[in-house]
C-alpha cells in the first residue's frame, strides 16, 4: 500500500526513527478497504496517507511529553492516537469518538494491529463530566475545531500537571493569541509552539498547554454553547 522505504525517508529527514512500517501499512490496507463503506477519510492515495496522516501524526508522538494515559479527542479514522500507540507501545490510549461507526472501526484496526485501546463512543465535552474528567496526563487533538472551542472540549480531560497538545496548521500563532483567555479559565497555560513542514510542504504546529489548576466544575458547557459562544 504505502512505500514503507520512501516513509522511512521522510521521518528521518525529520529525526524520526524506529517508524513501525510494517504496521502502519497494514493500517493504510485497513483503512482505505474501511473507507469504502464508511466515510473515514479524503485521504487515500499512499503518498497522501504518508505525509497527511502517518507523519503528522508521528511528529506528535515523537515528543517526549507524549506519555502515560492519553487521549484523543474527536479521533475519527485514529489520528494521530493509534499511530502514536504503535510508535509507543507502552502508553495507555482512550480513543475518544461519537460516531458509532467509526468506533467501529477503531475496534477492528485495533484488533487487527494487535494493541489495546479504551473506546470512548462520547463527545468530549460529555465525558468531561462522567469518569473521564482530569484523569490523563495528555489529551490532544487534530483538526477538531477552532483552539478556543478545542481547549474547552480537552483540558477538563486533562489533570493537573499534565499536556494539552493540539495540531494546528497555518495561523495557529493567531489561535493561540485567541485562545488566552478561555485557557486561563480552563486551568491552562500556552507552553510554547513547536513548527514543522510535512514532507508535502503544509505547515504543522504543536501547540503545547500545560494544565496548571483544576478546571472549574463549570466547564465544560455543553455542545451547543461552545459552539455559539467559544469561551474568550
Amino acid at each position: 500500500m504505502i512505500d514503507q522505504n520512501r516513509l522511512l525517508e521522510k521521518a528521518e529527514k525529520l529525526g524520526i526513527a524506529q517508524v513501525p512500517v510494517q504496521a502502519l501499512d497494514t493500517y493504510a490496507e485497513l483503512l482505505v478497504e474501511y473507507n469504502q463503506k464508511v466515510n473515514l477519510t479524503a485521504i487515500t492515495d499512499p503518498e497522501g496517507i504518508e505525509d497527511k496522516h502517518f507523519i503528522d501524526s508521528l511528529l506528535f508522538a515523537v515528543q517526549p511529553e507524549v506519555s502515560g494515559r492519553v487521549v484523543d479527542v474527536g479521533t475519527g479514522a485514529g489520528f494521530p492516537g493509534v499511530v502514536a500507540k504503535l510508535y509507543k507501545p507502552q502508553l495507555q490510549l482512550t480513543l475518544m469518538e461519537p460516531t458509532g461507526k467509526r468506533v467501529e472501526f477503531l475496534r477492528y484496526v485495533c484488533g487487527r494491529l494487535g494493541i489495546e485501546a479504551e473506546f470512548a463512543k462520547e463527545r468530549a465535552e460529555e465525558a468531561a463530566r462522567k469518569q473521564w474528567r482530569e484523569q490523563f496526563d495528555v489529551a490532544t487533538a487534530r483538526a477538531v475545531a477552532n483552539l478556543c472551542m478545542l481547549a474547552e472540549y480537552c483540558l477538563p480531560l486533562v489533570k493537573k500537571g499534565g499536556w494539552f497538545i493540539a495540531l494546528k496548521g497555518a495561523g495557529a500563532l493567531d489561535e493561540v493569541h485567541e485562545a488566552a483567555g478561555a485557557v486561563k479559565k480552563l486551568g491552562g497555560v500556552f507552553v510554547e509552539s513547536r513548527d514543522f513542514v510535512l514532507p508535502d510542504g503544509s505547515a504543522r504546529s504543536l501547540l503545547f498547554y500545560q494544565k496548571i489548576s483544576q478546571t472549574p466544575s463549570v466547564y465544560p458547557r455543553n455542545g451547543g454553547k461552545i459552539a455559539k459562544a467559544p469561551l474568550k
